[in-house]
């Protein structure tokens, strides 16, 4: 079954120390790696996060946005979520998305 890990994540058979958490952060795109898409100018960023705190998940967002060439000038937005990826062996992003402003 493909969402298997997720009950297994639900009654512990799965153990991790992470939460997971969606990012929506205010920015502004400049020249993106490959693989991104977004015109330049005003964005918002969203991203799903594997981490321990909304700290972490913070810092986490702030360190990929820079590696990808987003820059936060606004509010970073923390949300609680499930997951749609299971965890891995360390803190993670996956699933980001722009949408220009």
């Amino acid at each position: 079954m493909e969402n298997d890990w997720k009950l297994k994540l639900r009654y512990g058979k799965i153990k991790t120390p992470y939460k997971h958490f969606t990012l929506i952060a205010n920015g502004f795109v400049e020249d993106l790696t490959e693989g991104f898409e977004c015109p330049k100018g005003n964005a918002y960023m969203g991203i799903k996060i594997w981490a321990e705190s909304e700290d972490e998940a913070s810092d986490l967002i702030q360190s990929i946005s820079q590696q990808i060439g987003f820059i936060i000038t606004g509010n970073i937005e923390i949300f609680k979520t499930e997951p749609v990826q299971p965890p891995g062996e360390n803190p993670s992003g996956y699933d980001i998305q722009f949408t220009p402003f």
